[in-house]
């Protein structure tokens, strides 16, 4: 809901637990009044009357107070819009207008600098604010975008800020920190082309906060290319956060007469419940306005990379889905290898047809069987690369990233398509197209396995629009193939975890969390995984012990399967080498996921311990049913495995414990069904209560 005083230069924005407002000055500048608890507009008007403080010869009055900080001015803090034409470089704007869609609620706010058009968009999504803005070029020449923000974000004055970030690295994804904000700029992001594996682009503040308790101000930008997140503790401690596309100001795009940028979304998000409420609200935003088809059930899916890896034929993969049938498996998929000339990682990518080799006849009658046995069928993709050694490749070298006279980087044996042009979308497109139709396709895992390195364009007079544009022609491909193949489910991949945003999750069934399949490894990058996004689309495998892709490390089949169902169940072992007695132990693992999958795909989450060492555990609530995932990852002798009281439950209320029989009454603390389920180092146990 929007309220807009009478005056029309104060905004109130209202989501059920939460307000948002902003005011423009009679010299048309642009302030922030409140984000946080509900306010009435009466409330935003008063605090319209507040008086700037006077100007500094050091200082600006503006800084940490604007809602949108242009280049320009009596200003200093990082801008949000850098604006540059053949005559001048900054912005002046004026205010035009405002409007509130009728439709979606969003409000929109017009400014115009000599031609330049700047329009700021809010829109309320729950208690979740997204922001984004569009600059349009209509005057007579060229303007250089150096750089467009999303938003900038601006908190209230508080003492003893914290910065929450998820960092990592490939097969360590998402991991949570936690350090204390100090003055200057902490700028995160990824100039590689794609999200990232080293942070995710998210941030979050709070001065006391508990998992459950205390205000917690979070932004999550929707981009899946190079991005930037900077947050600033200025010199008067205001605190300030701007991010958006591009990781520098060298450039995002020229704009031609009559052309128009649109940022991608920039969302907040003000809680008053701690780290797990903004959770709990980031995940109930996606699963309703973000992720497509949200309301429906993940199947339970095996993919065939960690079993065969290159090595792979029509009647092998058969087999394999006979046994992935066995134990309750809906999804077989086979993974890379199916394709052209590729028996290793040298060649053959970018050849989208099936091996003449290994699929004389198509991957049609593969599907079929698939089908048969009662699964649905998939493939792995990796449109946005190309080997050398390919047919595509030596037919169009002129279609990769590079510069003219510059060695092309290759990267696991492969190069990257400049995505940008037209020619290279038409021909994915067609090639995409025709795959999907050839077979009865229900699943499609993209992959991007490397990072921009020669971000190159021979011939184009403004190659840096490369960054910006690969990013829409993928968006722009994947809902194309969407419109057309409705019955296909897309994965987001990129050796893992390094493409996982809200704008590919727009796109997207699932994503692949992290390469990373061992089960204590997972653990931690979950933990900091579901601080953004929903298990719905967190997928998790269970594959063979030891852990020979990474570590080493045995594990039991009972700890693989618990710490992989609390996301979309997978598995990814050697079915063929499990004994009978492993394969029936894994269709009990898998039918229990079945009846708690509504749960842990759809409820609430709730964190109840950390995997910090010893005992961790969440619990998933759905109406009148609660299910909690144990694991218990190292114990002394003698020391007894803690209690864990749960969340979110009627406290005047009784529940059942299936497991255990017994019957908790109030608040519940799981104390013997965690004990007789635990027994030593490297266990789990799920345990399902129901109201009575």
């Amino acid at each position: 809901m929007v309220d807009i005083a009478e005056d029309g230069r104060t905004w109130l924005l209202s989501g059920p637990g939460s307000g948002y407002a902003l005011h423009l000055t009679g010299a048309d500048e642009l302030l922030h009044l409140h984000w946080g608890p509900p306010i009435a507009l009466a409330d935003a008007e008063e605090l319209a009357k507040r008086p700037l403080p006077g100007p500094w010869p050091f200082e600006s009055p503006l800084d940490g107070r604007e809602e949108y900080p242009v280049e320009g001015g009596p200003r200093f803090v990082r801008p949000a819009l850098s604006v540059r034409t053949g005559r001048r470089r900054g912005t002046e704007w004026r205010f035009v207008s405002h409007d509130v869609d009728g439709e979606d609620g969003t409000l929109r706010l017009r400014f115009d600098d000599d031609g330049v058009g700047v329009t700021l968009h809010y829109r309320m999504r729950g208690d979740v604010v997204e922001r984004w803005v569009t600059v349009a070029n209509g005057g007579p020449e060229p303007v250089e975008l150096l750089r467009a923000d999303a938003a900038t974000w601006t908190l209230p004055d508080r003492e003893g800020w914290r910065l929450s970030q998820l960092h990592g690295r490939w097969a360590a994804e998402s991991r949570l920190t936690t350090a204390p904000l100090t003055y200057g700029e902490k700028v995160i992001g990824s100039r590689r082309g794609h999200t990232g594996h080293q942070h995710l682009p998210w941030a979050a503040l709070d001065t006391d906060a508990t998992e459950e308790r205390g205000e917690v101000y979070g932004c999550a930008l929707g981009w899946s290319g190079s991005w930037r997140i900077s947050v600033a503790q200025l010199p008067d401690a205001r605190v300030q956060i701007t991010g958006g596309a591009g990781h520098d100001d060298s450039g995002l795009l020229l704009l031609a007469p009559g052309e128009s940028y649109t940022t991608p979304v920039f969302a907040g998000l003000w809680s008053d419940g701690g780290f797990g409420g903004a959770s709990r609200a980031w995940h109930a935003y996606q699963r309703a306005h973000v992720i497509p088809d949200a309301e429906r059930d993940r199947p339970v899916l095996f993919n065939s990379w960690e079993a065969t890896y290159f090595d792979i034929a029509e009647e092998q993969q058969a087999a394999l889905a006979r046994r992935a049938a066995e134990i309750g498996v809906e999804l077989f998929v086979v993974d890379d290898g199916w394709f052209g000339a590729r028996t290793s990682d040298r060649a053959g990518l970018g050849d989208w047809t099936p091996s003449p080799d290994r699929f004389p006849r198509g991957l049609k009658p593969l599907a079929d069987h698939v089908h048969a046995l009662g699964m649905r069928f998939g493939i792995w993709v990796e449109p946005e690369m190309v080997n050398p050694d390919s047919e595509l490749y030596r037919a169009h070298p002129d279609w990769v990233q590079h510069h003219p006279g510059r060695t092309r980087t290759e990267l696991r044996n492969q190069l990257v398509l400049n995505l940008a042009r037209e020619d290279v979308q038409e021909h994915l497109w067609e090639r995409l197209d025709t795959l999907l139709s050839s077979a009865p396709i229900d699943y499609v895992k993209w992959d991007f396995n490397r990072c921009f390195t020669d971000a190159g364009w021979p011939g184009e007079p403004y190659p840096q629009r490369l960054w910006v544009d690969h990013v829409r022609a993928l968006y722009a491909l994947l809902d194309r193939l969407r419109a057309a193949h409705p019955q296909v489910a897309f994965e987001s991949c990129s050796g893992g975890g390094g493409r996982i945003d809200l704008g590919v999750l727009g796109r997207t069934d699932q994503v692949w969390t992290s390469d990373n399949t061992d089960p204590l490894d997972r653990l931690a990058i979950q933990h900091g995984f579901t601080q953004l996004h929903p298990a719905r689309v967190m997928a998790a495998w269970v594959t063979d012990s030891p852990n020979t892709q990474l570590n080493g490390r045995a594990s039991s089949l009972r700890f693989r399967f618990v710490s992989a169902m609390a996301g979309v169940l997978g598995v990814g072992g050697d079915l063929t080498r499990w004994s009978p007695r492993e394969r029936a132990e894994a269709r009990r693992w898998v039918e229990l996921y079945k009846e708690i999958r509504p749960l842990v795909q759809h409820g609430e989450l709730y964190r109840l311990r950390p995997p910090t060492g010893g005992l961790s555990a969440v619990q998933y609530l759905r109406g009148e049913e609660t299910v909690v995932l144990a694991w218990l990852q190292a114990q002394h002798y003698g020391e007894p495995v803690p209690a864990v009281r749960l969340r979110g439950l009627d406290p005047t209320a009784s529940y059942e414990c299936r497991e255990t029989g017994e019957v908790h009454r109030g608040a519940v603390l799981l104390h013997h069904g965690l004990r007789t389920g635990l027994k030593g180092d490297l266990d789990a146990t799920v345990l399902r209560l129901r109201r009575i």
